[in-house]
């Protein structure tokens, strides 16, 4: 019972969607390809019947008799009426209908087109996602750190209770609004704009991220912000899930502890200091002979007074800087030295920072290796002795060179037999590193110490090895 011509035809057998052409009687005048795929049927099964007798009457369906009977009489066309059933052949599903009325020119009765779209995954896909929010959305509540859910223009699409509650807002008031703009703007800060912007399109998460300012309502407080990249999976819409978390109180505690670090320290330089006064007193006084015991021994105690005096001024408290602490050891040994000495003392550091554990027999074997550079190194009085530091891979090389007359095959020979009887030795055992000495080849001597990563990088506040 076609009523088109060849054109009209072939247009619905490529359209996707399922298609019936009714007449005024809802009496099915054809379907398309598409339509007998999706409901698995045939043409003789269809063409002629009354919509509602179709297959075993599954199409008898009180929504599409509404808009059979009472939309379609009293309007051209409908757009998107949802018709939801549990259909004998393919199961429950959602269909889409779209109806119009279409006349062929000169004649008076006309039909009525359906188009049916099967959109019964996106709805369950939309439900599914309804339901995965309001999980979401009760976990994100459960959390006691404030956060945020944004979009990727930064815009916030869902809060916390806990950070509602901070600033004092409605999800409402929060719902569409940038960070940036939240409070007097003091999230409005460069670098929180730049890590960001590569959270999303990098996937590059923010990782404490510390801002302190004055804040409305809480006053001066400290947060450490976190950021991730967040995704549904079969979805590519993505987000950014940024998490507040308030460490003001921790901070202080953090504060108080380094001050009072700090002040135990310079209460240790100071007694140290007298400890060294009271063996430079001793030392006027002692035999020609047990001088340089007394000397030695200032100079050690010294080099430990340095340490705590580095430790007492730094603003972490945690590590100490080695070029800063070489720096001290060699004025110190400078000083003891005199003013009319012909014996430099050079500094030559990476900027790396030692734990504070492990400075004291650093310290030491520092002092000890400069000290023997000058007293063996130098018969003629005058010369250098170069403190070096540098990380080579996964080791760090400390190196004590003088320009002095150097050391006798002999004594480079028997020198590694010799280490386990002196200090050198000792602290060398303690930072369980490992001792070479230049061969008489080269002008002068260099004593290096190859050590495990007891260092770690400036700014960094924990050692990078145990």
């Amino acid at each position: 019972m076609a009523v088109y011509d060849i054109a009209a035809s072939d247009i619905v057998e490529t359209v996707p969607s399922a298609l019936l052409v009714l007449d005024w009687n809802l009496n099915i005048m054809s379907a398309n390809r598409a339509f007998y795929q999706t409901f698995r049927t045939s043409a003789d099964e269809t063409e002629g019947c009354l919509i509602y007798d179709l297959g075993n009457r599954q199409w008898d369906i009180p929504a599409l008799r509404t808009l059979l009977e009472s939309v379609i009489p009293h309007r051209a066309s409908v757009e998107g009426f949802e018709v939801e059933h549990d259909f004998p052949t393919i199961g429950q599903r959602t269909m889409l209908v779209n109806a119009r009325k279409i006349y062929r020119p000169g004649e008076h009765d006309g039909f009525i087109l359906l188009a049916i779209e099967d959109v019964s995954e996106e709805r369950a896909a939309r439900k599914e996602s309804n339901r995965n929010w309001q999980l979401t959305q009760s976990i994100v509540d459960t959390i006691r750190d404030p956060l945020v859910v944004l979009e990727t223009d930064m815009t916030i699409v869902t809060a916390s209770k806990a950070f509602l509650t901070m600033f004092g807002i409605t999800q409402a008031e929060a719902h569409g609004r940038r960070i940036s703009e939240l409070g007097q703007h003091q999230w409005d800060v460069p670098a929180l704009r730049h890590l960001m912007d590569k959270v999303l399109p990098e996937n590059k998460p923010i990782e404490n991220f510390e801002i302190e300012d004055d804040f409305p309502g809480l006053g001066l407080r400290v947060f450490n912000l976190n950021a991730r990249k967040i995704s549904q999976p079969g979805n590519h819409a993505h987000r950014m899930l940024l998490v507040f978390e308030d460490i003001t109180d921790r901070k202080q505690r953090e504060r108080d502890a380094q001050m009072l670090t700090n002040e135990i320290s310079h209460r240790i330089k100071n007694n140290l200091q007298i400890v060294v006064g009271l063996i430079s007193y001793e030392a006027k006084w002692t035999a020609a002979p047990c001088l340089p015991g007394y000397m030695a021994m200032q100079a050690r105690i010294g080099a430990i007074a340095q340490l705590y005096d580095l430790i007492s001024q730094s603003s972490r408290g945690r590590t100490v800087a080695v070029d800063a602490y070489l720096t001290e050891i060699a004025k110190a040994v400078a000083a003891s030295l005199g003013a009319d000495s012909g014996i430099a003392i050079r500094v030559k550091a990476e900027p790396l920072e030692i734990d504070p554990d492990r400075a004291v027999p650093f310290g030491l074997l520092v002092n000890e290796l400069a000290t023997n550079a000058i007293k063996h190194a130098f018969p003629g009085g005058s010369g250098q002795v170069t403190l070096a530091v540098e990380r080579i891979g996964d080791e760090i090389e400390l190196t004590v060179a003088d320009d002095g007359i150097g050391m006798k095959d002999k004594v480079v020979a028997k020198l590694p037999e010799k280490r386990g009887a002196d200090y050198v030795a000792i602290f060398v055992r303690q930072l369980h590193g490992r001792l070479t000495v230049s061969g008489p080849e080269r002008a002068g001597t260099a004593i290096k110490i190859r050590l495990p990563l007891l260092l770690v990088p400036a700014g960094g506040a924990e050692p990078l090895a145990a």
